[in-house]
Order: structure tokens, then sequence, then C-alpha cells
């Protein structure tokens, strides 16, 4: 073939630029997924590959995966990803696009996802109109965890829990999604489309465009359900199993256009700003006295801030509230803060332990698994979190001595009868605030004015706020004399 020949062909099929060039979940396979022949997911993905193709929109994309066959669609698509737990894509989806409203994203679940486990989240997305785009895969069963009945498998279809076939009588009638989401008011475009055959894929591709284009234009909630083949399950050939989408699938499941309000639809809003600092109190109406009206400007000793700390010990020992201070003051001082409890639903006398992180960038994730400092008000919790301090960090240990079994020779320890001295102080429930006081002093990363209002805002009773300032004080001196004594260094090099 010559070369002017071939300069006459152009490429008009190839792969989406919405999918990463090589799929590295598995080393020995990155040119493929892992979807069993004749799935009917790879179409799908294609589907949704191109729409975001052609509509431009690959750097605005959140693809929300499911749990699920496609739970490892973040390995394939190049787009902004977030896994959500099982069902509850939608209201993962709803709190990233209120968040995020320029972008686009994507709900995509399986029909046990979505009509089981997520049945209620998904009808309270659609009837609040969610500006989002669902895609709804219905393979009639549950396929990833072995073939069990799902809300949408057929009056007879066998499962490894209906072997005789599903009975209306034991297990209830087909749930019908489309139809359901359609007697819904605020739902802009629900429409099913199968993959029966070449000519119901083109039509579920001009489905799937114009779902998420609907998106684009902000005009709200559309959901599109793809009767989908499941080869493997239903134990049938891939052309038997297309086949079956159409010629059985169908029936129970008619194709078409539910609802369609497109045309008459009017974008959504544009949010408002945030509010001003200074106007959270007012719009929460909370008396604040001490809030300033803005943050205080570079109150921070240390260039950079990122304090990772867990506080953890039994309920009753202010364990939470320690953290709030620390938070609060935190937020008080103009940093990024976040605050997340954990405890037993003993409560009281129960585990209980909470994660505070202060930083100067956005936070990614509350989370503290690897803590730079960890605050252990007791020998269990010293032993559940001890190893997980990273190297060069701190642990405060509520005790006489540290104990030998838990020694690490590459963090810095803090081990202090802290209930003792705060019963020298005249109640042995503040120390809590003792051991905030010596924390505080060995990072200094805190004014301590932010401290202080913290402190008044969180603890109502003056008698009880009197004897934390107090056990502040206190912790922040047992600090400095331990560090006199030892030769220590805090967190911020000072």
């Amino acid at each position: 073939m010559s070369s002017e020949l071939i300069s006459d062909y152009s490429v008009v099929h190839a792969k989406p630029k919405a999918f990463y060039e090589r799929y590295e979940r598995k080393e020995e396979l990155q040119h493929q997924t892992h979807f069993c022949p004749g799935c009917g997911h790879g179409n799908v993905h294609k589907m949704l590959a191109r729409a975001i193709d052609e509509l431009g929109i690959q750097d605005r994309t959140i693809l929300i995966s499911p749990v699920g066959c496609s739970v490892f669609a973040y390995y394939y698509f190049d787009v902004g990803n977030v896994q959500a737990a099982h069902g509850r894509a939608p209201a993962v989806a709803t709190a990233v696009k209120r968040s995020l409203p320029e972008s686009i994203v994507i709900g995509y679940q399986g029909d046990g996802d979505l009509s089981a486990i997520g049945s209620a989240e998904i009808l309270h997305a659609a009837n609040r109109g969610e500006n989002i785009t669902v895609i709804f895969v219905n393979n009639a069963i549950y396929s990833m965890t072995g073939g069990q009945v799902a809300p949408t498998t057929l009056i007879g279809q066998k499962s490894t829990t209906t072997p005789g076939g599903r009975n209306p009588a034991n297990e209830g009638y087909p749930l019908h999604v489309c139809e359901l989401l359609a007697t819904l008011e605020a739902p802009v475009y629900i429409e099913r489309v199968g993959l029966g055959d070449n000519k119901q894929i083109v039509q579920a591709t001009r489905a799937m465009r114009r779902a998420v284009e609907n998106q684009v234009k902000g005009l709200g909630f559309s959901l599109i359900e793809v009767l989908s083949p499941c080869p493997t399950i239903w134990k049938m050939s891939p052309v038997e199993a297309q086949r079956w989408v159409k010629d059985v699938m169908e029936k129970t499941y008619p194709l078409g256009v539910f609802k369609d309000r497109t045309k008459e639809a009017h974008p959504w809003p544009k949010p408002e700003p945030a509010p001003a600092l200074k106007e959270l109190p007012r719009i929460l109406g909370v008396d604040y006295e001490d809030v300033p009206e803005e943050p205080l400007a570079n109150p921070i000793n240390a260039e950079d801030v990122d304090l990772h700390v867990r506080v953890a010990g039994f309920g009753g020992q202010g364990v939470l509230l320690l953290g709030e201070v620390l938070a609060d003051a935190g937020l008080d001082a103009g940093l990024e803060v976040s605050w997340l409890p954990s405890y037993g639903p003993e409560m009281r006398s129960g585990t209980s332990n909470c994660h505070v992180r202060l930083a100067r960038q956005p936070i990614d994730s509350p989370l503290v698994t690897v803590p730079n400092v960890l605050v252990a008000m007791n020998e269990p919790s010293l032993k559940k979190f001890d190893a997980s301090v990273r190297p060069g960090g701190w642990v405060i240990y509520n005790g006489d001595t540290f104990p030998s079994e838990y020694a690490r020779d590459d963090v810095h320890v803090l081990a202090l009868p802290f209930t003792r001295m705060a019963d020298e102080l005249g109640d042995s429930r503040v120390a809590n605030m003792v051991m905030l006081g010596a924390l505080l002093e060995i990072t200094g990363t805190l004014p301590q004015a932010s401290i202080d209002a913290a402190l008044r805002r969180l603890v109502k009773n003056p008698k009880w706020l009197e004897l934390d300032e107090r056990a502040l004080a206190r912790g922040r001196e047992l600090y400095r004399i331990s560090c006199n004594e030892a030769g220590h260094e805090c967190l911020c090099g000072s």
C-alpha cells in the first residue's frame, strides 16, 4: 500500500481518552479489564467514556464507584474517582456535587448495590432532584458474591438462594426502579435501555450521552437503567446471555423513556457563597463572644503545621473533650481542622478515642492512622496504638512509668501519673486537661489566646472552667520540668 493511499485514512474509532492508557490493577493484565467474557459492564464503560470524551468534560468528571462487579472502575476511568460504601453511591455523589458544583458527578451502580441496600439512597437523591447522573446496570442477580437472588431477579429465575426459582409469595416481585422513580416529581430524565442486540446498544449509547449532557446543562437528576447480560452467573454463553436480555428480561423490564422533563427543566441555581466566619455564630444561633472577626494572622510558631493527633482512653476520661478543645483552638487560630470521634456503644467505661488534625493546608482525610502525637490515657490504649506512631513522634502516657514492652527508640515519650496530678489540683477528672497542657507545650503550635477562647466556649460551668485552666497550666509546667531533665525537643523545633 502506498504512503499516499495511507495518508488518506484517518482514525474514526479508538480507545476513549477517558480511559487510562494501561490498567494497573494487575501487573500481568494491564491491557484488559477484569470483567468476564460477555459481561455488559465493558460495553457500558465504553459508552460512558465516549460520552465523557464527546462532551469534553474529562477534567471535570468524578465517578462514584460502587461495591459489586464494577468495583474496580477507578482502575479504568482516567477521571476523578471516589469509592463508595455498599449502596451509598447516591449519597456520596450528592456530597461531591454540592461541594464541587462545577464538577460532573456520575454514580455507577449494579442492581444489588442500587436496588437492595441502596434503595433508600437512590429514592431520596431522585426525590431531591440532585443534579447528578446515575448509571444503573441491571443483570437481575447478585453476580460478584455468587449469584444470590436480587430485588430485580425475575419471577421463576433460579439463583443460589432461590434454587426453585423466584416465588412472589416468598421473595416478592421484581423491583421496577425506573417505574418507581418516574412517579417522583423531581427527576428530569429516566430511561431503560438494553444490550440485547446492536440496535439496543446504539440506543443505549445515545441515552448515556443524553443523561450526562443533562448534568452538563445543569438540568437535574438523570438515571439510565441498562439491562445487561451476565453469562457466568446465568451459566450461559455470551451469545445466549445477550439473547436472554432481549427475549426474556425485556418482557419484565420493558425498554423506553419513563420520564423526560428536559425541555421544561431549568438549570439549577448556582450555590450561594459560603458565609464569612464572623457570621457563623449568628447563623447557628450561638452566642460566641470570643469568636474573632477574622482568624488570627499567622499565629503559629512552626511554618508547616501538620499535626496528626490520636487521643485514646476509656469513656468518661474526657477523651473527646480533649480533642474538641484542641480542634476548636486550631479553628480559632485560622488553621484547617478536623475532629473525628470514635467510641463503643457503652461510652462510659467503654473504649473511646478521637482523631484530630491541624494543618495549614486543606485536610485530605480526618482519619489519623499514623499519628505524630499519641495521647494514651490508659495502658490498653497504649497497647493498641503505640506501634502506629510515626518515627520521631510523641507518646504522652498516663502512667507512673512507660511499660517496657511498648518501648521504642524512635519516638519521644512523656510518661507521668497525670490522673494523680489532676487529683492534687482538686479533681482527677481534669487529667485530660493536664495531658492537653503537656501536648500544647510539646507541639508549640497554638497561641494561648486561642486555647483560652476554645475552653471558654466548650466549658460553661465557671467551677470547671477555672479548674481546667489550672490543669492546662500544670500540664505545661510538667512538660517543661521533664524537658529540662531529659533534654527533649518539641515538635516545633523550639
